[in-house]
């Protein structure tokens, strides 16, 4: 006889403490499952290419049978797995394995995740996240339930880690910015509108030993009349039209209107000095500003850094989504879905559809001017924008501590030890009225100079001699008065008009880290470690 689907997955406390050492013993960890794989066969399996894992995993004892069980989605011998796990009717009941003719099958992902050690000496933490599995078919269901993927990855290594008192995971699915967020915070919220979430959200805390309060309702219902420090979301954000074919990723509401209605309601539900930080998409309307378009949905008094990650036209937007969803985009029906959403985007002018990070701020002081900054993000993230995002804060506190010209020209500024200088040359036109050219002359004419940062973000601006003096002057030891009247007295250029020409950029440089205060600056503040998880992303 099957199991009856309409039972949600489940798991007492008792078995789940026992299961939680059962994996502990095996080694059932991030690191357990790299040493027994190997670097090429991890790498493989993060692929999505499943053989290589499997050999490597055929000596591996329990902790092979485990990898084989939940990674690989293979058939494993009721001995063997019950060595591994112990009991396995509290398991089987629970909608996490089923039993088959030929042995037990994972019914649910339950894959090793964790973080490693904090900035302040804190250990590194052993998580598991459980979801629905990742085949094809499984994701075709509205109700999926996705696991460790590429989006809740990033926006974990962007989370800003500084303690806080109180935290809400909006939108939790299986959990992933919930574990982070217990990390840093007193209390966690996490809601979800989607029951199957929230039973799998419940046994990926129960299996890690993190407490979090789970509510079930959607968008802002379960916490109303509640405020947060911090606020985390991977929210359904693919713009499309009204409709919901999977839970996961669409709001039911058309284009990039729930992502406009969250942000103009997300400041309400922090507290004064609070922040949100979430993912999104907006669309790229003909006729129309994005940037624009974004900051006209924020409320006043918020402090917000709007970064685009990417753009794709509606074509690979369609196609992009309808392979996540496991869908051939050949088929008859993923081209009369595609038809449709084609349409719809023809009709509302969309050209593209921007994707990125959006980090908010409520005001501590209601009467001060916020800052808001909308741009695109270049470059390589390298480990994620936890240490950014947090640092962006500081830099704009301060600027704003020094918008004064008077107290930004009194400022020691340092070059920060990443920047670099780097020249671009071409070769320079003959002159067809001198007809005994040089040949020492080098051949070479400057094209552009550029001065960016070095690994991360990859944010760079154009700069002439003069400004390229200035940075390298900027140890640290003088204020930047002096050094703009040595540039003066260097150039032969009026002070008055180097400090009009100067100070726009460097307020710039500072805001991008390209040069750091030296005075009244806070302590640095450990942003925590980039997640990590034995298989990749999945998804």
């Amino acid at each position: 006889m099957g199991q009856d689907e309409t039972v949600l997955p489940h798991l007492d406390p008792g078995p789940t403490e026992r299961v939680r050492g059962c994996l502990l013993d095996a080694g059932y960890t991030p690191d357990g499952v790299r040493a027994l794989l190997g670097r090429s066969a991890h790498d493989a399996l993060t692929r999505g290419e499943p053989e290589p894992a499997d050999r490597a995993s055929r000596d591996g004892g329990e902790l092979g049978t485990l990898v084989r069980l939940f990674l690989l989605e293979g058939v494993e011998p009721e001995p063997a797995v019950t060595a591994a796990l112990g009991d396995l009717d509290p398991l089987l009941e629970g909608r996490i394995l089923r039993r088959t003719p030929d042995g037990i099958r994972a019914a649910l992902d339950v894959r090793p995740y964790g973080e490693g050690p904090g900035g302040h000496g804190e250990p590194g933490a052993d998580w598991w996240v459980v979801s629905d599995l990742d085949s094809p078919a499984a994701r075709q269901d509205r109700e999926h339930v996705t696991g460790v993927g590429g989006a809740s990855l990033s926006l974990a290594a962007a989370g800003v880690r500084r303690p806080v008192g109180s935290l809400l995971d909006l939108g939790t699915g299986c959990g992933v910015q919930a574990l982070h967020g217990s990390r840093h915070a007193m209390h966690v919220v996490a809601t979800d509108v989607l029951p199957r979430a929230l039973a799998l959200a419940r046994l990926s805390f129960g299996l890690s030993g993190v407490d979090v309060d789970l509510r079930e309702g959607p968008w802002f219902s379960p916490v109303a009349d509640e405020r947060f420090d911090q606020i985390v979301s991977n929210p359904p954000f693919v713009p499309g039209p009204p409709r919901v074919d999977y839970v996961y990723r669409d709001s039911g509401q058309a284009g990039d209107s729930a992502l406009a209605g969250l942000l103009g309601e997300l400041p309400g539900l922090l507290n004064p000095g609070g922040i949100a930080q979430l993912l999104g998409s907006w669309l790229h309307v003909r006729g129309e500003d994005w940037p624009d378009r974004v900051r006209s949905w924020l409320p006043a008094g918020v402090d917000a850094w709007i970064l685009q990650r990417e753009v794709v036209d509606p074509a690979m937007h369609v196609g992009t989504w309808q392979r996540d969803a496991g869908l051939v985009p050949s088929s008859r029906s993923a081209r009369e879905q595609a038809a449709a959403w084609l349409d719809w985007m023809a009709a509302e002018r969309v050209e593209g559809v921007g994707f990125g990070f959006l980090l908010l701020r409520r005001a501590a002081d209601p009467d001060r001017e916020p800052t808001v900054v909308v741009e695109d993000l270049p470059g390589e993230l390298g480990e994620g924008l936890g240490r950014e995002m947090t640092g962006w804060l500081d830099r704009i506190d301060w600027l704003r501590a020094h918008s004064r010209d008077d107290d930004l020209l009194g400022a020691r500024l340092l070059l920060a030890p990443e920047t670099v200088l780097e020249s671009v040359s071409g070769v320079r036109p003959a002159d067809p009225a001198d007809p005994d050219p040089d040949p020492d002359d080098g051949g070479w004419a400057e094209l552009s100079t550029t001065v960016r940062r070095w690994g991360g973000p990859g944010w760079e601006h154009p700069v002439d001699g003069p400004a390229a003096a200035l940075l390298a002057g900027c140890r640290g030891e003088l204020p930047l008065s002096e050094l703009v009247a040595l540039l003066s007295f260097a150039h032969d250029r009026p002070y008055d008009e180097l400090v009009g020409a100067t100070l726009p950029a460097v307020r710039e440089f500072v805001r991008h880290g390209l040069l750091l205060p030296v005075d009244g600056w806070p302590h640095p503040v450990a942003t925590g470690a980039a997640p990590t998880s034995p298989a990749g992303p999945v998804g």
